[in-house]
C-alpha cells in the first residue's frame, strides 16, 4: 500500500541552529497522524517542509508516491496559520473569497459547511463567531474542493475546552469519510483521543513513530522484588515467562513490561517462580499512563 506521504531522512538548518535531524516515516492513507512533541521540536518546520513553504537542507519526501508537484498539493487542504478572514464579513462569503483564490468551485461550499455545523450560521458576520467556529471556518476552506488529505498545524491551540471539543469532533467527522489527516500538536491528550498514528519528535529528532496504540500503549507493569542474593536469579527466571518485553530496576524491585495481552495473573508469576527457588517478597500490578510513557521515551533519549 503507497504511502500518502513518505519523508526520508530530512534536515533543515537555520544558519548553525539545526532545527531537523534526519527525520524519516511514513503516513498510511486514511490514518490521522499526529507529529508530537514540545514547541520548539520542529513539528512546524516538518509541515512547511512538506507543504513546500521551506526548502528542506537535506533529505527528501514524496506525496503519494511520486515526488512532490502542484498537481499533488492540489490534493492537500492546509491550515498551518490563523487564515486571514474578513470580520465584518459572513461565514459563507469568506468562503467565497477563499475559494477564488484557490481555484475552487463555490457550489462546493454548502457541503463544507454542513460538515463542520456551521451552515445556521453562514450569514452570520464572522465577528460574532466563538473561537471555535472560527477554527472550523478555517477548517470549512481547506475542505473546499474535497481533497483527499487535511494538514493542520496545531489545530486546537488558544481554543477553549468547548471550542477544543468541537474542532476535535470535526477532525473525527473528516476521518470517518476517509480522509488522511496530518496534524502537530504538542498536546498529548489530543493524539490520544484523535490520531491513529504518532511520531514523536523531540529538539529536531523523531524519537519513535507507529500505530498510537504501540507507541503509546497504556500497558500494565508487574512489580516484583526478592531478597538481594536472589536479584540476579529472579531477572534470569523471569526472562523466561512467554511475553515478556523487557525488565528494568527501579528503586530496588524489578519492573517487568509484557507483550499486549500477554500479561499473567499475579498469582501464577508468584508460583512460577517460587517453583524456579524464588521467593518473592513484593508483587504488585500496576498501570502505566500515556503521560508516563510518553515521558520515558522522551527522557531515554536525552539520556
Amino acid at each position: 500500500m503507497t504511502s500518502i506521504l513518505s519523508i526520508q531522512s530530512v534536515t533543515k538548518f537555520y544558519g548553525k541552529i539545526r532545527a531537523l535531524h534526519q527525520v524519516s516515516f511514513d503516513v498510511p492513507p486514511g490514518s490521522v497522524f499526529g507529529v508530537l512533541g514540545p514547541n520548539g521540536s520542529g513539528k512546524t518546520t516538518l509541515l512547511g517542509i512538506v507543504m513546500d513553504v521551506l526548502k528542506p537542507t537535506g533529505g527528501a519526501y514524496s506525496w503519494f508516491g511520486e515526488p512532490p508537484s502542484e498537481k499533488k498539493r492540489q490534493k492537500i487542504g492546509t491550515l498551518l496559520e490563523t487564515p486571514n478572514f474578513y470580520h465584518y464579513l459572513s461565514g459563507e462569503r469568506n468562503l467565497r473569497i477563499a475559494a477564488a483564490i484557490k481555484g475552487r468551485d463555490t457550489t462546493d461550499i454548502p457541503r463544507v459547511l454542513e460538515m463542520v455545523k456551521l451552515t445556521e450560521r453562514k450569514d452570520s458576520k464572522f465577528s460574532t463567531y466563538s473561537l471555535g467556529m472560527k477554527q472550523r471556518l478555517a477548517i470549512a476552506s481547506c475542505m473546499l474542493g474535497n481533497p483527499e488529505v487535511l494538514v493542520f498545524d496545531e489545530p486546537t491551540n488558544g481554543l477553549d475546552p468547548v471550542g477544543i471539543a468541537e474542532t476535535r469532533e470535526t477532525i473525527r467527522l473528516m476521518a470517518r469519510e476517509g480522509k488522511t489527516i496530518i496534524l502537530a500538536s504538542h498536546l498529548l491528550d489530543e493524539v490520544e483521543k484523535v490520531c491513529t498514528h504518532v511520531a514523536i519528535l523531540q529538539r529536531g529528532q523523531l524519537l519513535t513513530a507507529g500505530d498510537v496504540r504501540e507507541v503509546l500503549m497504556n500497558e500494565d507493569i508487574v512489580e516484583v522484588g526478592a531478597a538481594d542474593d536472589q536479584v540476579d536469579r529472579l531477572r534470569q527466571v523471569l526472562a523466561g515467562w512467554p511475553g515478556v518485553r523487557q525488565t528494568k530496576a527501579n528503586e530496588g524491585l524489578m519492573q517487568v513490561f509484557f507483550e499486549p495481552g500477554k500479561t499473567p495473573d499475579t498469582g501464577e508469576l508468584n508460583k512460577f517462580c517460587f517453583e524456579k527457588g524464588i521467593v518473592l517478597n513484593h508483587l504488585q500490578l500496576r498501570k502505566r499512563s500515556l503521560e508516563s510513557k510518553f515521558m520515558e521515551i522522551t527522557k531515554e533519549t536525552n539520556q
